[in-house]
Parts: structure tokens; sequence; C-alpha cells
């Protein structure tokens, strides 16, 4: 785990929130997600499980898609994830397997996270790849936008 913020991570952050708040447009959970590599933005997602009408359409995932095509590689080596909610297991396997370099994530998930929340698959020393991580990056705005959205729905 690596708690080491740096000064571009709260622009792009403000980026993968700018990302959560379209899902809003298709009545998804506001979860967004941007894909760095050096200064610049290479893929960018928002959750669409509901637009798509498929379980895999989270916003990382959605993401590392789009940075997987725009870079020509599933590598994606040298590569940030930045995203709203903590990854949950799907999310971050993905994250290992893409061989993305560091994982900065806002608000923690104590039902579904996998960063360390319910487990955490980034610590397990059996996998091949260990990205860094930083959670808790401007958690109070990601988890509003999410608790608005839940009570809004009641």
């Amino acid at each position: 785990m690596d708690d080491t913020l740096h000064e571009a991570d709260l622009r792009f952050m403000e980026l993968a929130l700018e990302e959560a708040e379209r899902s809003l447009e298709h009545n998804d959970v506001p979860i967004g997600a941007v894909v760095v590599k050096g200064e610049e933005v290479v893929g960018r997602g928002h959750n669409e499980r509901e637009r798509a009408q498929d379980p895999t359409a989270h916003a990382e995932v959605v993401a590392l898609r789009r940075a997987s095509a725009a870079l020509g590689s599933w590598r994606l080596l040298d590569c940030t994830l930045y995203v709203t909610l903590e990854p949950c297991a799907m999310c971050a396997g993905a994250v290992v397997l893409a061989r993305l370099h560091r994982l900065v994530y806002g608000a923690p998930d104590p039902k579904a996270g996998a960063a360390g929340s319910v487990l955490d698959v980034f610590a397990e020393p059996r996998l091949n790849h260990h990205p860094l991580v930083c959670g808790g990056l401007l958690a109070d705005r990601c988890a509003a936008l999410l608790r608005n959205f839940f009570q809004a729905r009641r």
C-alpha cells in the first residue's frame, strides 16, 4: 500500500468524479474512472451496467478497455487508474491483470471493496503483480455522490 499522493492526483480524481456524474444520465450508480499515463488521460469510463445490461460494465473495466484500445496494448504498465469507489473483486483483478502501476481510489466500499475493506486482492502474495494503492482521495465527495444517488431512489 502506498499512501503517497501527488499534486496531479487531485486533478485526475476530479475527472473521475465528472465521469461518475455521467452515470446519472442513464440511472447507473455514479462511479467514474480515468486511466492516466504520464500526464495524459488515455481512458475514461463510468458505470454502464444498467445502460448496457452488462454486469461487467463497471467504471474501471470501461476505462481499462478504452485505455488498452488507445495504447494498443492490454499491458498498462506505466498507468494509474483513478476511481471514485474502492474497486470490487472483479475490478481489482482487472487492475492486477492489466499490470497497472498504481491505483488511486476515493471512497472505501465496506460492502464489496477489494483493496482492504472486505478483502485485499492487492496484498495477495501469490499474484504476479502488485500495483501501488492509495485510497481516500476526495473520499467525502465521492461518498456523497453515492449517498445522494441512493437516497433519491428511496
